[in-house]
């Protein structure tokens, strides 16, 4: 499969939007309706939200926005309108520049990117994921030999440069997947457009809805279209006025098999705290398992 585009910007609905006097699905006091547009589409993947991030230059960067409301008529004050940022962030790929300063997009919202400090509480369930020392990631994907099954691997950074990926797990976006627990907590890395739609659904509101209702694949957060021209567009379970979650998701009806090579791994490089987790999954390598809430460690049994 050829790898699909990066996220370096807010992925704006498949639906357009109008504001209607009435309760919103999704939080209190927002109040929207959708309308269908026509798209050609090329590749229908899932859409998996936890915390975005990308890989650049052997660092793992955490996606970070300014966001404000969009005003007609209304102009920024590049100087006064935004929060201070920290030295460390970086505008995103494709963002636009006036006078010397990033520019928001229709959205208002200037994407960027800040970098995980190996050593800071803050980033340490991003810091858990990567492997600077043995320059290696724990990356879910689909297995190689068998799209029907998933695995955890031990991927070399080098192997992810320059993408975005979701991080994923215990801690992360009230972890609607079940990984690991509070006692051994689990995160993994999930490219962009790693987890195809098999039988996506036209893209019409009623099927789409009733798609995600009644289909066993449709037990999902959203789906991520990736346009022949790069365009990227995404419609949400909350667009329709449905849940999420809503019972069992569709990314546990998988198996999943860890592959984490032990001998991959020197003392040294797992000193830090903030690395167990590639030497606890090495302890499970070659293992096959349910889904990936099933995963468990044998201090849990």
């Amino acid at each position: 499969m050829r790898r699909l585009g990066s996220v370096q910007h807010k992925i704006p609905c498949v639906f357009l939007t109008r504001v209607e006097q009435e309760p919103s699905s999704k939080r209190d006091r927002q109040v929207t309706a959708s309308l269908c547009v026509s798209v050609s589409v090329c590749v229908s993947v899932y859409l998996c939200l936890g915390m975005c991030v990308s890989l650049s230059r052997y660092v793992l960067f955490l996606g970070d926005m300014d966001v404000f409301l969009q005003f007609t008529g209304f102009t920024w004050n590049m100087e006064e309108d935004f929060r201070a940022v920290p030295d460390s962030w970086i505008p995103a790929h494709r963002v636009r520049h006036e006078n010397g300063h990033p520019v928001p997009e229709d959205y208002g919202h200037i994407p960027g990117w800040v970098p995980v400090e190996k050593n800071n509480k803050q980033y340490c369930w991003h810091a858990s994921v990567v492997n600077y020392d043995t320059g290696l990631a724990l990356v879910l994907r689909p297995h190689p030999e068998d799209e029907g099954l998933l695995e955890i691997a031990s991927v070399p950074l080098s192997e992810l440069l320059e993408q975005t990926l979701e991080l994923i797990g215990t801690n992360i976006n009230g972890n609607p997947y079940g990984l690991g627990s509070k006692k051994h907590p689990v995160h993994v890395l999930v490219p962009h457009g790693i987890l195809q739609v098999r039988n996506a659904p036209p893209v019409e509101y009623q099927q789409l809805h009733s798609w995600f209702q009644e289909s066993h694949e449709g037990c999902v957060e959203g789906i991520v279209w990736h346009c022949n021209d790069g365009t990227l567009i995404k419609v949400h379970r909350h667009h329709l006025g449905l849940k999420w979650p809503d019972g069992d998701t569709f990314l546990n009806s998988r198996p999943v098999v860890v592959h984490v090579d032990r001998r991959a791994y020197g003392p040294e490089s797992l000193s830090d705290s903030h690395n167990d987790l590639f030497s606890t999954l090495s302890s499970l390598s070659g293992q096959l398992f349910h889904s990936i809430r099933d995963i468990q460690f044998q201090a849990d049994l």
